[in-house]
């Protein structure tokens, strides 16, 4: 359980950290985690409905996954600067 929980959190920091550079942000680590963890979602949701899986299935790591994340990622980037929420 733990270890799953930091394998996420790892995914969850790369997947932020690879979108922030695409979208050339400057993000701490903790809200790289955040937005590439619901970048992640974002993505797998988007996909699920495109019919590239399911959403909510079973997550394996691969690099169609980290694609569709990162994908994901920058979207939840994109909409944070669209709000105006990422501003301090």
């Amino acid at each position: 359980m733990i270890l799953t929980l930091l394998l996420w959190l790892l995914f969850g920091a790369v997947v932020g950290w690879v979108a922030s550079l695409i979208m050339k942000s400057n993000l701490s680590l903790l809200m790289s985690i955040v937005l590439g963890i619901a970048g992640s979602l974002l993505g797998g949701f988007i996909a699920s409905l495109l019919g590239f899986g399911s959403f909510g299935g079973n997550f394996s790591f691969n690099i169609v996954n980290m694609l569709i994340s990162i994908g994901g990622a920058c979207l939840v980037i994109f909409l944070v600067r669209a709000l105006g929420l990422g501003r301090r």
